[in-house]
């Protein structure tokens, strides 16, 4: 089975729109997709060339003049795939064009600034694809379901992000929001794989467990999030993930469509071709 394996873009199917209910998403749908993993993988190593040389392309317009870039934005409960996205299908282009950056607990220095300070220091420049491994959404989600800050300080800083977002989407940014959602049951078979396996123990957090007692709050606070900031130019797009290989072709596929929209040119010679070739002809140095 070919790329045919998608019977409709996954971009249409996995969007938030208006009345969005995270509770309805089947985590282990493969929406769009009429094949198994066999299928998936072929395809994903088909369509890992296209997306490699449309980076490169985006790369090479941005070193004449081009502005356009990109930033993919990853949320999920813990283990939910965040990391085998940015190592599967992010790291199939050069490692040059792209930036990765995980968000942590924030430092001393940044919790003298607003919560949106250091999220604009690591933003992609022109020609690369930015990554963030959580994001300024933390500032909502864990904030909200921890009670670390006050509602009316959420509620706010929902606008805030709306506004930061129109701000990058205005400076050529494409900006792709994707939250990987997997089921309770599925965590609890990857978190009891990290413990049987010794390669998976410096994986596990034992906070992961008492994040996971709050499975409920979590989910409400993901619905909140959608409903406040999912919007046109910054729409999220909710992935099915308890198969992982169907959450990596689905994230490789929304990056693909949205490379192939912006179609990046290969910068055109600024010097005479035809003379550096005969220059090149004549050159005697072995």
């Amino acid at each position: 089975m070919t790329a045919k394996a998608w019977t409709d873009d996954p971009a249409d199917l996995l969007r938030v729109r208006e009345g969005f209910r995270l509770a309805d998403v089947d985590t282990g749908s493969t929406p769009g997709f009429a094949g198994g993993k066999a299928e998936a993988e072929a395809v994903f190593a088909k369509s890992a060339d296209e997306l490699s040389e449309l980076q490169e392309r985006l790369f090479a317009e941005s070193r004449s003049g081009g502005t356009k870039r990109m930033l993919l934005v990853l949320q999920a409960m813990d283990t939910g795939g965040k990391g085998g996205i940015i190592r599967h299908v992010v790291g199939a282009v050069d490692p040059q064009g792209v930036k990765v950056h995980g968000f942590k607990a924030p430092t001393e220095e940044e919790l003298k600034h607003d919560f949106l300070w250091r999220v604009r220091r690591q933003l992609p420049g022109p020609g690369m694809i930015g990554v963030f491994d959580r994001s300024h959404y933390e500032d909502v989600l864990i904030q909200r379901v921890r009670q670390l800050a006050p509602e009316d300080t959420i509620e706010e800083r929902y606008g805030l992000i709306r506004a930061f977002e129109d701000e990058i989407v205005a400076d050529d940014t494409v900006l792709i929001k994707v939250m990987l959602h997997v089921s309770a049951a599925e965590q609890k078979k990857r978190l009891t794989k990290r413990l049987e396996r010794p390669d998976k123990h410096w994986k596990y957090n034992p906070a992961d467990l008492d994040e996971r007692q709050l499975w409920p709050q979590y989910q409400h606070a993901y619905q909140l999030m959608f409903d406040r900031t999912a919007t046109a130019d910054a729409p999220w797009f909710v992935v099915p993930a308890d198969h992982k290989w169907y959450a990596r072709l689905a994230v490789q596929r929304l990056l693909l469509d949205a490379l192939r929209n912006l179609d990046p040119q290969w910068p055109k010679a600024d010097f005479d071709v035809k003379a550096e070739k005969r220059r090149l002809a004549a050159d005697t140095i072995s």
